[in-house]
């Protein structure tokens, strides 16, 4: 893949998702707001443009991700991202609660960023759940149908919206949501990283944060970068027979 100053993020992310670490880095949104240039990102977060394309290059010189997510087709990619980050946060939701409201107990006085660390992450936990069952029930079914018309030749029928475009922008705003809490979640943990004081249990519940927004980050991409990509693009080619 070519890679200069106007490049979007987006693109490079999605033709290797080793990249995402590089982003990451440099504190660079690469899921939520993928959708800005090399030279957007590098003026914006004051990084220095030769140097970020160098270490980009880098990614396509070594091993990438075994899943080519590009070349799935839409009604795969879907159900991948259900069974692969949907139940994920539904089965990592209650330990993490339960993480949480330990260590605010025993650490809450002496520590009072982990009560807004807490607050932040059931209210994201709540979004989600809703958000991910508005995708499950209205888009991804929606984006099966698209799969199906395409391969059979095959009118789709009306959705209840007037174009994919719709809900998709919907779930971008959510997206938006999302990754602004968990910034912030960041923030107030350091990065991660627990005190000097922390017990294991604290430690567990920053290592548990941290692979659960890695893995948001992962499931925001596939789904803003590709996945809503693919939909809009086979919706407009299916109208267009």
């Amino acid at each position: 893949m070519e890679i200069n100053n106007k490049t979007l993020i987006s693109n490079i992310v999605a033709k290797n998702y080793k990249s995402a670490n590089v982003f990451k880095s440099y504190g660079i949104d690469f899921c939520c707001n993928g959708n800005r240039s090399i030279e957007k990102v590098c003026e914006v977060n004051d990084v220095d443009e030769n140097e970020l394309i160098d270490l980009l290059k880098n990614c396509f010189e070594t091993e990438t991700d075994t899943n080519d997510y590009q070349s799935w087709e839409i009604d795969f990619l879907s159900d991948y991202i259900y069974n692969k980050h949907h139940k994920y946060i539904e089965n990592k939701v209650p330990e993490i609660k339960q993480y949480l409201d330990k260590i605010c107990r025993v650490h809450g006085n002496s520590h009072p960023e982990l009560l807004e660390i807490n607050k932040l992450f059931r209210e994201s936990a709540s979004d989600l759940i809703l958000h991910m069952k508005k995708e499950e029930l209205i888009l991804f079914p929606y984006f099966k149908k698209l799969a199906t018309a395409a391969r059979d030749n095959t009118p789709v029928s009306s959705p209840q919206f007037d174009t994919v475009k719709s809900p998709i922008a919907m779930m971008h705003e959510e997206h938006d949501n999302e990754g602004h809490r968990f910034r912030k979640i960041s923030e107030l943990s350091n990065d991660y990283q627990p005190p000097i004081d922390a017990c294991s249990s604290y430690k567990v519940s920053f290592s548990l944060l941290k692979e659960f927004e890695d893995d948001l980050h992962k499931h925001i991409h596939l789904e803003n970068n590709i996945l809503f990509k693919k939909g809009i693009e086979l919706e407009q080619k299916l109208q267009e027979k």
